[in-house]
């Protein structure tokens, strides 16, 4: 197959160029030792997407013994991982080799991703029938639990929502959607009571009660707050954001990018950042609507809910509307993982993408 550089979707490339240049331009501000590795993080990340999207990744994760093989590969770093006592922030989420730290939950994405957009293309009219249910939910389940364990809750959130958004377009059967929402009710008590750490209990809480511990459990909130909210319209400039250049605002390359972002870059910088967002959550849904199979569209899906989510909840608990959960904004905070399987994933749709406009 020749090279069709000029098929791929520019518009959606230019959108994630703007997140690099955001992400690169607060890192040279408040963390210069991270700047060329995260600038290095995206020039792999573009190569993939560029070079990635001549591969037919979509036909090689139709492939039984492929999506089978990385959705076993991941749970089983998954469960090695859980075995280890490195931790970084109390978890145990990171794998580190060779002193490349490693997120074994984002190859169970891009898994999960693989395995349940097979079994949805193909019983996508049935979907709801008992037995599916129950098998999409199995295969979704195992690493969902191995992540619990770590703990990561946000993770587990994510890995649970595209098994939703997965069954939840392929038709609504009211009575057994009642029954999951029962369900659910139920696992998140007992996911309160006997998984969650009492430091995540304190998270949860935390943001039913803003204005408690201020010194502790909010503080990270209250300074993302204090950021945003002394950022005015424009911002205070290029390494002019207080909160963050005293180190007030904790993770301002992670957890908290957007506030610190917000500081120096003001509301409208801020803005920028959630069009520019929407619009790549726009580009991808344009290509899935216009996949040529079902297990085309389920891919797409399956990418748009990890964005989708990831963005909500990372958003949501630097404005203190979502509890913190360590969840990163999608091609914006710092980190290679993240970056990486987002990467996979857009080159894998713009090659579905260069399929629809042949």
């Amino acid at each position: 197959m020749s090279f069709r550089l000029r098929d791929l979707d520019w518009v959606l490339l230019s959108a994630l160029g703007l997140l690099a240049v955001g992400s690169l331009l607060l890192l040279a501000s408040t963390a210069p030792d991270l700047f060329w590795k995260q600038f290095m993080w995206y020039a792999i990340a573009f190569t993939i997407i560029v070079f990635g999207s001549q591969i037919d990744w979509r036909w090689l994760g139709n492939q039984q013994w492929f999506r089978g093989g990385l959705y076993w590969l991941a749970v089983f770093l998954l469960l090695i991982s859980n075995f280890q006592s490195h931790t970084i922030r109390g978890v145990k989420s990171w794998l580190v080799v060779g002193g490349i730290q490693f997120e074994p939950v984002e190859l169970a994405k891009l898994g999960l991703i693989f395995v349940l957009a097979s079994f949805f293309s193909r019983k996508h009219l049935s979907a709801w029938q008992g037995k599916n249910i129950l098998l999409s939910f199995v295969y979704t389940i195992i690493p969902a639990g191995l992540i619990v364990i770590h703990p990561d809750f946000g993770s587990t959130v994510v890995v649970m929502a595209i098994w939703a958004g997965f069954l939840l377009t392929s038709g609504i059967n009211k009575k057994r959607l009642a029954i999951g929402v029962l369900i659910a009710i139920v696992g998140a008590v007992l996911l309160w009571s006997f998984f969650l750490e009492p430091y995540q209990k304190d998270r949860m809480t935390a943001f039913l009660f803003p204005e408690r511990d201020p010194f502790g459990i909010n503080y990270n909130v209250i300074q993302a707050k204090i950021a945003i909210g002394s950022a005015g319209f424009l911002g205070k400039g290029f390494g002019g954001g207080t909160q963050t250049q005293l180190h007030f605002l904790p993770e301002p390359e992670t957890d908290f990018i957007f506030s610190a972002f917000i500081e120096e870059w003001g509301l409208l910088g801020g803005l920028i950042i959630i069009l520019t967002f929407f619009l790549i959550l726009y580009r991808l849904i344009h290509i899935g609507i216009r996949a040529p199979d079902n297990y085309s569209k389920f891919v797409v899906l399956g990418t748009v809910m990890i964005l989708a989510v990831h963005f909500f909840i990372n958003t949501g608990s630097n404005v203190g509307l979502l509890p913190v959960t360590g969840i990163p904004f999608p091609f914006f905070s710092y980190g290679g993982s993240s970056i990486l399987t987002a990467s996979v994933l857009i080159s894998i749709i713009e090659h579905i993408k260069l399929e629809s406009s042949i």
